[in-house]
């Protein structure tokens, strides 16, 4: 066989078996490995029967609800940080500086006491003006109620309807009221009361101002008192001046509880009808700490005990109920002379009946008890109501000063 030479720089010789062909076992597709979380969503998407272009929506609208109350929420907190930081403002702005000059240290250290209104727990009730006198001649202590100024408001309008009670402690055998004003904390009463009383009776006695915010049908309020002990006063000559209301005091409870009745009057047929309907906070007088109260509704005509009525016995109760009508013939020229007595009793019923409170209207009323009476005869054919607070029945004869019945001529002795 010959040998066949190749020159250097020639091209090799076609092999004469087929190339082998090389299979690649290699996956042309790229990694599609999905995220677990991705794939529990896709599979709640499924299970979801809408659209996707519905649960889009609904879920831009929940984060856009998310973000608004994200942004109530700190509106909120920065509303809460502006209150709290207000007060300091207000602090630092309470004492009026406006009178200073900077020339005295005074001004600057200790400001007026009218520029100055806190720090202080003493509420201001308002101030009142009243005079005392005394009459030797008729042994008799003469109380001025002139007027009150910048009382405090007691209604949720920003007013009151004041009056003054006055009386004198500790015998406190009489209790004289001024008029009502209505919607007001300027009243001006001018209005004297007298009270009997000894030289020796003055060292151990105080006179008593209470100044009270009407209330028809609720228990009245009361605004603030004054308390003059009538050994410091020097009655050489009229005494007369301003004094700042105090708290009332606690330590003397004279409260013998309250009655409410409406009275109506018709002037063409003279019928005068009361109607009790309850009392409340009576004071007990049974040993077990309750009573057994009823209602006797007495008229009196010039001064004398004329006609009487009463209501049925409540038992063991100091707050009955009773809505019992009475009703009396009383003609028009009478009416002027009549006084409506109206006392609360506690029934025994082996011993006498013990009274437990008392109270009376008229012409000789005053007050409270006036200012009803007036209002049921300015209001002729329609009941008016209110609420009265008890007295003691010295009190009240003592004022009222019944006279005794004449006898009968066939009684007489001779």
């Amino acid at each position: 066989m010959p040998i066949i030479r190749r020159s250097r720089g020639s091209s090799p010789p076609p092999s004469l078996s087929p190339p082998a062909t090389v299979i690649s076992t290699t996956s042309s597709h790229t990694n599609t490995t999905v995220h677990p979380a991705v794939g529990v969503l896709n599979g709640l998407l499924k299970d979801i029967p809408l659209p996707p272009w519905a649960i889009f929506i609904i879920f831009s609208l929940g984060l856009i609800v998310i973000v608004l109350c994200c942004l109530w929420v700190c509106k909120k907190c920065c509303c809460t940080r502006k209150k709290k930081k207000q007060p300091k403002k207000k602090d630092q702005e309470r004492i009026n500086l406006d009178g200073v000059n900077g020339k005295t240290t005074t001004a600057l250290v200790q400001p007026d006491v009218n520029d100055v209104d806190y720090g202080s727990s003493r509420k201001y009730r308002g101030k009142l003006l009243y005079s005392l006198d005394y009459d030797s001649a008729q042994s008799e202590v003469v109380v001025g109620i002139k007027q009150a100024n910048s009382l405090k408001a007691m209604d949720l309008g920003g007013s009151s309807d004041p009056y003054v009670k006055v009386y004198i402690s500790p015998d406190k055998t009489k209790t004289c009221e001024t008029k009502v004003f209505r919607n007001t904390l300027n009243p001006v009463f001018n209005e004297k009361f007298s009270f009997q009383m000894t030289k020796t009776a003055l060292l151990k006695s105080t006179v008593v101002m209470q100044v009270f915010d009407f209330n028809r049908f609720s228990k009245h309020s009361i605004i603030g008192e004054l308390r003059v002990q009538l050994c410091n006063v020097d009655w050489n000559h009229v005494i007369e001046e301003w004094q700042d209301l105090e708290e009332a005091s606690k330590f003397e409870d004279g409260s013998l509880g309250e009655v409410c009745f409406s009275l109506r009057y018709v002037p063409t047929s003279g019928k005068l009808t009361v109607v009790i309907l309850e009392a409340k906070n009576l004071k007990s007088m049974d040993i077990g700490g309750s009573s057994d109260p009823y209602v006797k509704v007495q008229l009196t005509l010039d001064k004398r005990k004329w006609k009487k009525k009463k209501t049925t016995i409540k038992k063991k109760t100091l707050s009955p109920y009773y809505n019992e009508s009475f009703t009396f013939d009383v003609t028009f020229e009478q009416i002027q002379r009549v006084n409506l007595v109206i006392s609360v009793w506690d029934h025994d019923a082996v011993t006498r009946n013990d009274a437990m409170g008392k109270i009376f209207l008229g012409c000789d009323a005053t007050g409270n008890q006036l200012r009803h009476w007036a209002d049921m005869l300015s209001n002729p054919r329609r009941p008016v109501a209110q609420w009265h607070n008890l007295l003691s029945a010295q009190q009240v004869n003592s004022t009222l000063t019944l006279k005794k019945k004449i006898p009968l001529s066939n009684k007489l002795p001779f």
